[in-house]
């Protein structure tokens, strides 16, 4: 049998003092083990300690020896430069932190627990002591909840503001008018969800078609005139005023399309091609275009001596809503076949086909904040507003508003549009997009609310119905403050009639 050393723990010298260190022979070692084969030893002051109920092997002088484990020293350890707490009162924590760890932990207490006031640490250190807890330097301890404020900056919150920081108000949410500021008489304007009767012109007047005439209203004067009278065997079933200047275009229950200058009352231009009525109208710097019951999409330019530039065919049925995009690239059309289809300048097929809709697409509205949006609403039997981005070919959503869809029309001024609604609430809502939520709903017309247009400054709608009445209301706010009232509301109040 080898030998085995037996390495006690070397006692100091305090302790060996008055003790006496047994001999071999007092070892009380089992009766098959030779005592000679044993030998006691003491370590030298360099040798390595042990634990000392340990038996191992003599070390060897070229060979490392580590232990199983490592028990860190607290006494050692430079744990201050973590101690965060404000009211430490250990003076060891300051002799062993460095000017640019003092530093941090003040910038940290601030941030964490805000500006360390003699108030503030009497506050403290008394609810501490009511509730029978001593502060610790440990990092993580418990402490009474700090009351912030949802408008703080900070990311960890505290009780007070930051020097020099001024935190923001809470935003108040727009208030729209539940009432229409005025309210014109409309003899005549007709109950058909396929017609478009009203438009509002760049230069603030706003043109109705009622029976066979037409009207321009002058919102800045008040001042109404009549422009045309299509006589006892026609009708007017459209208007649609040009992107600038004041020509109007009035389409007819006949099928034609007639140009106006409005500034003059005199017709330009009469225009041929369709063989039934005209119910949608739609310009473009160069073009424009008309829808007709006859199924047919006509483009035409007036500066041209042909009435007819091309021809568009798809609808299966009769073409009720267009709508041209704000950079003129594209054409919207929607049917009475449930159909809405995307057209280029250059093309006479669609480019572009969506049948998700379930009754007539009329209402169409193209975002002046993203390129490509289109929103597009069906009729009693769809009752949704849908959502595309023409340029990725991709349908983004749909909402079910619960009632026939009218009209759709985009506020230049905020991301927001309104609808009008017919069967069966008639009401006018103002939606906030992307989430689609709403802002406002206004009632107050008793028939479907199937006309809309939009006044030049993005501020106001105009609002007809077959209750034979134009509503104005103030929905969106204007592009430099939410709060301010438009100028066209502000130019008379009450009732009046248009003709």
């Amino acid at each position: 049998m080898s030998e085995i050393a037996m390495e006690p723990v070397s006692p100091g010298p305090a302790q060996n003092a008055g003790r006496r260190v047994p001999s071999s022979s007092q070892l009380n070692l089992p009766p098959s083990m030779s005592r000679t084969g044993l030998s006691l030893e003491t370590p030298s002051p360099t040798a390595r300690y042990h634990h000392p109920d340990r038996l191992a092997s003599t070390p060897s002088p070229c060979r490392t020896i580590y232990s199983d484990r490592f028990i860190p020293c607290r006494s050692t350890s430079n744990f201050a430069l973590f101690d965060i707490y404000p009211y430490s009162t250990a003076s060891s924590a300051s002799d062993l932190r460095e000017e640019g760890a003092s530093t941090y932990s003040t910038l940290l207490k601030t941030v964490l627990f805000g500006p360390s006031t003699p108030e503030k640490s009497l506050c403290d250190r008394d609810s501490y002591s009511f509730s029978g807890y001593t502060p610790s330097r440990n990092i993580f301890r418990y402490k009474k909840k700090i009351c912030r404020s949802p408008y703080d900056f900070s990311p960890v919150g505290f009780d007070g503001a930051l020097p020099g920081v001024i935190p923001s108000p809470p935003k108040t949410p727009r208030k729209v008018p539940r009432s229409p500021y005025k309210v014109l008489d409309a003899p005549a304007l007709q109950d058909d969800f396929y017609l478009n009767l009203v438009d509002w012109s760049s230069h603030n007047v706003l043109a109705v078609g009622l029976g066979n005439c037409v009207y321009l209203w002058n919102a800045c004067s008040s001042k109404v005139t009549k422009l045309c009278d299509l006589g006892m065997d026609d009708s007017v079933c459209s208007v649609g005023w040009a992107q600038r200047g004041t020509h109007l275009a009035v389409g007819t229950n006949l099928g034609q399309v007639q140009i106006w200058d409005a500034s003059r009352c005199m017709r330009v231009r009469t225009m041929e091609g369709h063989r039934m009525r005209v119910g949608a109208l739609a310009w473009s710097p160069s073009l424009l275009s008309s829808g007709s019951r006859d199924r047919n999409i006509i483009q035409r330019d007036i500066r041209a001596q042909e009435d007819a530039v091309s021809k568009l065919t798809g609808h299966k049925s009769e073409v009720c809503g267009l709508k041209w995009s704000y950079d003129n690239r594209e054409l919207a059309s929607g049917g009475n076949d449930n159909k809405l289809f995307i057209w280029n300048p250059h093309s006479t097929q669609p480019v572009l086909k969506y049948s998700e809709h379930t009754a007539a697409v009329k209402a169409i509205a193209w975002s002046p904040h993203l390129h490509g949006l289109l929103a597009s609403g069906g009729g009693t039997a769809d009752r949704c507003i849908r959502f595309w981005n023409t340029t990725s070919n991709m349908h983004l959503s749909c909402m079910d508003t619960g009632s026939q869809v009218c009209n759709l029309v985009w506020s230049k001024n905020v991301n927001e549009l309104v609808s009008t609604h017919g069967y069966s609430q008639n009401q006018i809502i103002v939606w906030r997009y992307p989430s689609m939520s709403k802002l406002a709903t206004l009632t107050g017309h008793t028939y479907r609310v199937l006309y809309l247009a939009i006044s030049p400054d993005g501020q106001t709608i105009v609002t007809g119905a077959g209750d034979e009445t134009l509503r104005f209301w103030n929905v969106f706010p204007s592009p430099k403050s939410q709060n301010t009232d438009s100028d066209i509301g502000a130019a008379s109040l009450g009732r009046t009639q248009i003709r």
